[in-house]
């Protein structure tokens, strides 16, 4: 189904176009690019209220700048979906998110448009930066350098690193703050506090306004605009805030704030800053979900709705006709409040996903007992690890994919120390349409080579439960990994049990042929049991449980009975699980002949997940194969795969 563009949008095939609309019909085209985003979305999915919160700052941008010879970078890029309608990719914008599709974040494979690929936060003032002193070592100095950056992602450290660089730079540098207290939850912490005071400042913004007016007139005279901006701004700032400006202290020029939903402003002051010459820093006042109300006023729950009537607002739910099994993140967070019910040294740490995994479960439990830092993994990690010295046992749920910012803070604040601390890593393996920024197909392999640390995935929901309540009691660092998405238990709320570190178990007996899995994937391996008996195998499961460490015992059993060995696992195959039991066969003298089934070597574009388990080979039919495969049955004998 292809959507109609508007009038003006339809005749927008590159932003040049854009140059040729009066002030009025730039107002027409950010209504239109709006509606055009709400009628996509709301019949496909995918992001939302981040896209309508920046339309008007897209087309300002793509009317004054140069791209994509001028530089401009999203963070993140889920705010991006105007940008890309606007570039080229319009008529193919239906295939958003969908497999072999066009991703839902910039990607530079996809547009010369995208300068910088952008799935995590806080990255674009460095590769910006990286960009502007690479564009005036050669002699570039007409090219500008934009990176959009949330206030949400502004907290990430990666963004104060690069603007402390940023400040001693003298390159074409503008970032701009999309300033608009959310960033999938309500953004938190003090930075939040300072931009409110900069906000709702009325005497500073009066004098800023005026400022601008100032500049609006003379910037004609080319770079006078800057010694009158140098003689004024000092005195306001110092004057009418609180406290120092803290860009200002970055030796970041700062000019704000201004309403990012008018666009005829915005592009007077981006014209006048491309006079300007140095780092500077613009700040504009945003809604997320701007001109969709809904969206507007519940902004957590529009971040991506999924598919929705957008005359109604009513967000499209499936009616389960059977008891329906829940998702692992809110397992884990029922899970967390029973367990601290039970313990009073839990307590709960997300760097800005409190919703995402079922933090705020715990947070509406023991708020006093629950902290989000804001989007700052590393932080996230080192506070758990200074919680656990003083006796609590933090469970610090961070997705997998995320969770790869905070590695060194794994190795050497939590497992060099030997702390008590509770990982959770969701999102483990293929993360679906978010596509390969936000796979976690690494966690295994990089895990499992620290010193001290219990690696473990459940195979089921009362399996996620027990390794949380294993965890609290481990007195050491302890990992969990597990996947987007529903598990398989309706009836999930087994008493805990604990689970011997270390120990998996059979699922089924068999004597042809052993397949060893480790989380969720095995399940997989179930559903085939019915036509491994079809095709008269006697096939052997084992549920692994744990990479590090494993079951030796187990593994004794496997080896000495079976010359035929598959392993399976959703993460990558490069150092993952299945290299781990290749390892240990070869160390203990055993030689049985073993395929290898998990992510392989390569990129892995988005898709739903069952989608891109089967392009790999390691879903139902895959698993399937390879069985006849090693035992040597056609394709033909029997059943069909």
């Amino acid at each position: 189904m292809q959507i109609e563009p508007g009038e003006l949008l339809r005749g927008i095939h590159h932003p040049e176009e854009l140059k040729n609309l009066s002030k009025d019909q730039l107002v027409q085209i950010c209504d239109e690019l709006r509606q055009f985003i709400i009628d996509h979305v709301s019949v496909y999915g995918g992001h939302f209220g981040a896209g309508l919160g920046v339309v008007e700052l897209t087309v300002a941008l793509h009317y004054v700048l140069n791209t994509p010879d001028d530089q401009l970078i999203w963070d993140v890029g889920h705010q991006a979906y105007g940008h890309k309608i606007l570039t080229g990719r319009r008529n193919d914008f239906h295939t958003n998110r969908l497999y072999k599709g066009l991703s839902g974040f910039p990607k530079r494979k996809e547009s010369p448009f995208d300068a910088f690929g952008v799935g995590h936060s806080s990255t674009s003032i460095s590769a910006a930066l990286g960009m502007a002193m690479a564009s005036k070592y050669k002699g570039e100095t007409h090219r500008q350098h934009v990176a959009v950056i949330g206030d949400g992602a502004m907290t990430g450290g990666m963004a104060f690193e690069a603007m402390n660089h940023a400040g001693v730079s003298d390159c074409n540098l503008l970032i701009i703050l999309n300033d608009n207290c959310m960033s999938i939850d309500p953004n938190v912490g003090a930075l939040k506090d300072y931009l409110t005071d900069i906000t709702t400042s009325h005497t500073y913004n009066k004098v800023k306004d005026e400022v601008w007016n100032l500049l609006g007139k003379i910037s004609k005279f080319g770079f006078s605009a800057q010694d009158v901006v140098s003689k004024v701004e000092g005195a306001i700032k110092s004057a009418m805030l609180k406290q120092s400006n803290l860009f200002e202290s970055l030796n970041l020029r700062y000019f704000g704030p201004v309403d990012g939903h008018d666009v005829n402003h915005l592009v007077e002051v981006l014209n006048d800053l491309k006079d300007i010459p140095g780092p500077k820093i613009l700040h504009c006042i945003t809604v997320k979900g701007k001109g969709f109300a809904p969206a507007e006023k519940d902004q957590t729950k529009w971040h991506a709705p999924g598919k929705f009537d957008k005359i109604t607002g009513e967000i499209a739910k499936k009616i389960p006709t059977t008891p329906q099994a829940p998702k692992y993140q809110d397992v884990f967070g029922h899970t967390l409040v029973e367990l601290a019910e039970k313990n009073k040294n839990i307590v709960g740490v997300t760097p800005a996903m409190p919703s995402g995994s079922s933090m705020n479960i715990m947070m509406k439990a023991f708020p006093e007992r629950s902290y989000d830092v804001g989007i700052a993994e590393q932080h996230a990690v080192t506070f758990s690890a200074g919680l656990a010295t003083q006796g609590l046992v933090p469970f610090c749920n961070i997705y997998s994919t995320f969770m790869q910012r905070a590695y060194d803070q794994v190795i050497h604040d939590v497992c060099l120390q030997d702390l008590p601390v509770v990982l959770c890593l969701d999102r483990a393996g293929f993360a679906g349409a978010d596509g390969p920024t936000h796979h976690g197909a690494y966690d295994l392999a990089f895990l499992r080579c620290v010193p001290n640390l219990v690696v473990s995935a459940p195979m089921n929901e009362e399996e996620l439960r027990n390794l949380m309540f294993s965890g609290a009691e481990h007195q050491a660092p302890y990992a969990i990994r597990y996947p987007r998405g529903q598990g398989v238990m309706p009836d999930w709320r087994k008493p805990f049990r604990k689970i011997p570190t270390g120990q998996g178990r059979i699922i089924t007996e068999g004597k042809d042929i052993a397949i060893l899995t480790i989380g969720h994937i095995g399940n997989y391996v179930l559903e085939n049991s019915k036509k491994f008996k079809e095709l008269g195998l006697s096939v052997a499961h084992y549920d692994m449980r744990f990479v590090k460490p494993l079951d030796e015992s187990l593994l004794h059993e496997v080896f000495g009975k079976f010359d035929k060995v598959i392993t399976v696992e959703d993460g990558c195959l490069m150092g993952g699980f299945g290299s781990a039991v290749l390892e240990w066969m070869m160390d203990h003298d055993y030689y049985s002949r073993v395929k290898r089934l998990g992510i392989p070597d390569e990129v892995v574009e988005h898709g739903e997940q069952g989608e891109l388990h089967h392009e790999c080979g390691f879903d139902a039919s895959g698993i399937l194969q390879t069985v006849k495969d090693m035992m040597n049955l056609k394709v033909s004998d029997k059943i069909n795969v």
